[in-house]
């Protein structure tokens, strides 16, 4: 797959994602206001709607072209295409092109797929965003989704990003590589094997004493903060771009 844009982008498409839209909305306005006062103009197309992964990933290829379909209309046209989730990021950029493959919309799907580009590495890498930390002092887990991880390569944005924060102290849990557990369906499909794999997560951000666990992607907040709240583990969770937005939004 092609790289993403490359270049300072004046305009950016906002695709807002299901978790998001729907658990984490404070996260997707945070996003917004970050670019906007970035001195980028953000859309946000209407028709927008699931990115189609869920059926995707479960093997239903046509649902999720009928899915994904209404997304190559809604994000048509020029301008980046900006997610904040490396998850649904890695869908629109990696699997698009693999989904309409030998299909009439191939061409839309590769032109849509090299326009998309993670929050994180858009903030960092495209638009060098300067962060006033506002904040008292503060020490945060950073989870890295398998997606930022390896699919999309952004892990090191998020962690430049807290970086520039002079009162953020970041701490890594014992594990950090490992996987969540949620997956999208496998937490269904292993309902067992995805719990285990959450409380151990979980239990190894309680060790590092943190304030807060950050990451880029919703569903693995959703999966952790719900484990450790289960568990009574007292560990908070926030999108990353909320974080970011409270600890500068007035600068």
């Amino acid at each position: 797959m092609s790289e993403s844009p490359a270049s300072r982008p004046a305009e950016v498409l906002f695709f807002g994602t299901c978790l998001v839209d729907l658990l984490y909305p404070l996260a997707g306005l945070a996003a917004m206001r970050l670019l906007r006062r970035a001195g980028v103009r953000v859309r946000y197309p209407r028709g927008q709607t699931c990115c189609g992964q869920p059926a995707y990933n479960a093997g239903f290829r046509d649902d999720a072209r009928r899915v994904a379909r209404l997304q190559l209309d809604a994000l048509a046209g020029d301008a980046p295409v900006a997610v904040p989730s490396a998850s649904c990021a890695g869908m629109l950029r990696e699997h698009y092109p693999r989904l309409f493959a030998g299909t009439p919309d191939a061409e839309r799907a590769g032109q849509l797929a090299v326009r998309v580009v993670e929050l994180c590495d858009l903030l960092d890498r495209l638009l060098d965003i300067e962060l006033t930390d506002l904040g008292p002092p503060v020490t945060v887990a950073l989870h890295h989704s398998c997606s930022a991880r390896r699919e999309m390569g952004v892990a090191p944005a998020a962690a430049r990003l807290l970086g520039r924060l002079e009162h953020v102290n970041v701490v890594e849990p014992h594990h950090a590589q490992e996987c969540c557990g949620f997956g999208g369906t496998f937490a269904v499909k292993e309902p067992e094997i995805s719990a285990a794999m959450a409380i151990d997560k979980a239990r190894a951000v309680a060790a590092t004493g943190a304030d807060l666990l950050l990451s880029q992607d919703a569903g693995c907040l959703m999966n952790l903060g719900g484990t450790a709240e289960k568990a009574g583990l007292g560990v908070r969770v926030q999108h990353i771009a909320e974080f970011l937005w409270q600890r500068t939004g007035s600068a």
